[in-house]
């Protein structure tokens, strides 16, 4: 037996790039989607993608976006979109073909603020990152931790886990398929344009902003 899962995260209220991502998964006939958080921010179309979401049954937990949107009793929610950010979780666990799942949207056991953050400006692994991560992250013995938060795209072994950042489909312009139990993972770059493995408003251009 085998199993495929679409990764996304940090949608922040962009439509089309998840629709894109649905499409994929479709193609890839995967079998669960996994968004892991910040569906709300920066955005406009939060209440379109929430209806995609849900048209497409996605396992979804809470970002820190969410919920500061949920507190901003002003945000244009939909009765819908309210109830359904209400009612997300701030992990997601599963065994899947044998394989010790969790999904949390920055770090575990349960952050939304303290992100995961593996590479540097350029592109660059941080080693010292990832070792220091690795230590942290051995006590909950995990195989796959999937995470988003950090707007960074990567799938790299700490320790004997797995960590998979999808990377934002708004702004990293990807998602990702997750492949078990031989825990392959492949990106799929959205929107026509190249996969942008750090992703970081101080760094970007004036005109980049503008997205």
């Amino acid at each position: 037996m085998s199993a495929k899962i679409g990764l996304i995260s940090d949608l922040h209220a962009a439509v089309v790039p998840l629709r894109e991502a649905l499409t994929i998964f479709q193609g890839e006939n995967v079998d669960l989607v996994l968004c892991a958080g910040d569906i709300a921010g920066y955005g406009t179309e939060l209440n379109s993608c929430v209806e995609l979401l849900l048209d497409r049954g996605a396992r979804t937990i809470l970002g820190n976006h969410d919920i500061w949107c949920l507190e901003d009793h002003d945000a244009d929610l939909s009765e819908a979109t309210k109830d359904f950010l209400g009612r997300l979780a701030l992990t997601w666990k599963a065994t899947l073909e044998g394989n010790r799942l969790l999904a949390v949207h920055a770090s575990p056991p349960r952050s939304v603020s303290r992100g995961i953050t593996l590479l540097d400006q350029y592109e660059n692994i941080l080693v010292e990152e990832k070792q220091r991560w690795a230590l942290e992250l051995a006590p909950y013995k995990l195989d796959v931790l999937i995470v988003g938060h950090t707007h960074q795209v990567f799938a790299e072994m700490l320790g004997q886990t797995l960590v998979i950042n999808p990377g934002s489909t708004r702004f990293n312009h990807s998602c990702a398929v997750l492949r078990l139990p031989s825990r392959e993972v492949q990106f799929f770059p959205l929107s026509g344009k190249t996969v942008r493995r750090v992703w970081h408003w101080g760094l970007m251009s004036g005109a980049e902003r503008i997205m």
